[in-house]
């Protein structure tokens, strides 16, 4: 049986692949944003058992794996990136892409912003939107002073893009109505609203 404990991080330190860091280190941060922003998309899952959501479900799992594949790119001590064979690729950035015009394009015009929420589904998918922005921000501040996979931070931004069209997505098959925030003017056209909520 496999110890779940190894008494190697008492003292604060991590490993990485190829070296040890202190557990707060910005590496250690940015794939443990990743880790939280997993678990969230399984809270999501288990709002998928309708025979409605089959791909958004299908599409979720995928993610899940691929959230795995961006923390695992991130893992990398800083002298082992020259040798490194990334897992996340441009492929997978414009399959995101695909998807959300997909998920766009069978929404209801977006003309004005939207409070997060709705059916139970969505309302999970808008917390993985935000978690996915933190997550973001993170991966951003670690590209600033270490070299990272570009693709994985390409991937991380247009997730959450992907999390605000799938949510809006979840409430057009549950047939509820998204709820528009009262005090925001019209500010998007067809055109602009295509994956645009957040830049």
């Amino acid at each position: 049986m496999m110890n779940i404990y190894t008494r190697k991080g008492d003292e604060g330190m991590t490993s990485l692949k190829g070296g040890r860091v202190p557990k707060d280190h910005l590496r250690v941060e940015a794939y443990g944003q990743l880790d939280e922003l997993n678990a969230f998309v399984g809270v999501a899952l288990t709002h998928c058992q309708d025979n409605v959501y089959t791909q958004l479900q299908e599409q979720l799992l995928e993610i899940q794996h691929e959230l795995f594949d961006c923390g695992s790119d991130l893992a990398f001590a800083e002298d082992k990136l020259g040798k490194v064979t990334y897992k996340v690729t441009e492929d997978l950035v414009q399959r995101l892409e695909q998807w959300i015009d997909e998920h766009n394009a069978a929404n209801e015009e977006l003309r004005r912003f939207i409070l997060p929420g709705g059916s139970a589904l969505a309302s999970a998918l808008h917390v993985c939107r935000t978690v996915c922005r933190r997550a973001e921000r993170h991966v951003v501040t670690l590209s600033r002073t270490e070299e990272i996979n570009p693709f994985a931070q390409q991937y991380v931004n247009r997730l959450s893009d992907y999390f605000f069209v799938a949510a809006r997505r979840a409430n057009g098959l549950a047939q509820v109505k998204d709820m528009e925030y009262v005090r925001s003017a019209v500010v998007f056209s067809r055109k602009e609203s295509k994956a645009k909520h957040e830049g």
